[in-house]
């Protein structure tokens, strides 16, 4: 005897000890599931499911499936290209039996898909989340004053936390920052690797025109300029300092 069955959005032949793969189910290894729904068994054919029919399966083991690879090229698009590969999660089971009748009375876990079992549990938890607020609404009026007085106590700690966590260090301000490049002349700050036109300008409005005055930074300079520039590590990583000494030197 052999049965056609449905489950996720396929149907399948099977009979009593066949193995199939079908799309992942809300089950782990090992664990008795049953199908309920059947189109035909035997020699019955539903209209469109067979009433009390069932099949009942054992659970070998979750896998995946073969690897598809789906290539995709736009000639339009600068001909971009686009290579995805893609594994289905499926559920290896066997058959164990096939039932025409009394299957809704057997007590076996119902085969559900992984995904409807996610999206269920999905919205219970929603749910249960809307009607929390009811037993909140449901607190003695009595507590409520003190409750509303807590928020305040914690507003006015709160600028103190806050200063308490200001940063405090922030580094020097360099001591030969300039108002105008000498002579009207400011030395090509662009030949320092990593500075660019936009960096030139910012290091100008900051009052850096030349290479002696990079050259004489210190660490502490370094952090304050750093900030200024908004590029933060910039002038140790690529070694600006180095760069400038070099540069002096022609």
């Amino acid at each position: 005897m052999f049965a056609v069955l449905k489950t996720g959005g396929k149907q399948y032949k099977v009979a009593s000890g066949d193995v199939l793969r079908v799309e992942k189910l809300d089950a782990e290894a090992g664990d008795t599931i049953q199908f309920n729904d059947i189109l035909m068994i035997g020699s019955t054919i539903g209209a469109p499911m067979v009433d009390g029919a069932a099949v009942q399966a054992e659970v070998i083991d979750q896998i995946k499936g073969d690897k598809v690879i789906n290539f995709v090229r736009r000639r339009r698009k600068h001909s971009s290209k686009r290579t995805k590969g893609h594994r289905q999660q499926l559920t290896l089971v066997r058959i164990t039996e096939l039932m025409e009748k009394g299957g809704d009375k057997s007590g076996v876990k119902a085969a559900v898909g992984a995904a409807i079992a996610s999206a269920l549990a999905h919205n219970a938890g929603g749910t249960a989340a809307k009607k929390a607020p009811a037993k909140k609404a449901a607190a003695p009026k009595a507590a409520a004053p003190k409750a509303a007085a807590a928020p305040k106590a914690e507003k006015k700690a709160a600028p103190k936390k806050a200063e308490a966590e200001a940063p405090t260090d922030g580094g020097t301000k360099p001591a030969n920052l300039l108002d105008a490049a000498r002579g009207g002349q400011p030395d090509d700050l662009k030949e320092i690797s990593g500075v660019g036109p936009k960096l030139e300008r910012l290091l100008h409005e900051n009052g850096v025109f030349h290479f002696d005055q990079v050259a004489a930074w210190k660490k502490d300079e370094v952090a304050y300029m750093d900030d200024k520039l908004s590029f933060k590590g910039r002038i140790e990583r690529d070694d600006w300092i180095k760069q400038a000494k070099s540069l002096m030197k022609g």
